[in-house]
């Protein structure tokens, strides 16, 4: 998996809705997979979600996706202090976004990739710290760290 770093996050995004949340994230996402368009990982993201919205409540979603050619598991950051309405589990704005996409060979790691994320952003104190954070480096930090006991 490659690691979070400071070129795959976004401080604020500019989207108001959940397509324009979902084409900004691919857009990120393109410029660190190689041979992947934003267009691709959009509709990618798009069919993910007409299965069911990835807002998972508390102010979060973690869009995800298989994508062919793709040669690790790819994650990107996005923040969103005004929030926006990504038809979430309990109904509530999203202000944290994590994308995770992953080659389709590699199952078990997405998996294992999917539940790390969710577990560190299942903690309260680590949500608001993530909302709180100046910097991308403050970002990455609490990603590496994992949530308290992890």
């Amino acid at each position: 998996m490659q690691p979070l770093d400071n070129h795959a996050i976004i401080l604020e995004m500019q989207a108001t809705g959940k397509e324009g949340a979902l084409r900004e994230l691919a857009a990120l996402a393109a410029t660190r997979c190689g041979r992947c368009t934003a267009e691709t990982l959009y509709t990618i993201l798009l069919e993910r979600e007409a299965i069911g919205s990835t807002g998972v409540g508390n102010g979060v979603a973690i869009p995800h996706g298989k994508v062919a050619g793709l040669d690790d598991i790819l994650l990107c950051f996005g923040r969103s202090r005004d929030g926006i309405d990504f038809d979430a589990i309990d109904s509530r704005p999203v202000h944290l976004f994590v994308l995770l996409l992953s080659p389709a060979s590699k199952a078990a790691e997405y998996l294992k990739a999917l539940a790390r994320v969710s577990r560190i952003l299942k903690n309260e104190t680590t949500r608001q710290e993530l909302l709180a954070s100046s910097s991308p480096e403050a970002i990455v930090t609490l990603f590496e760290a994992g949530p308290p006991g992890f």
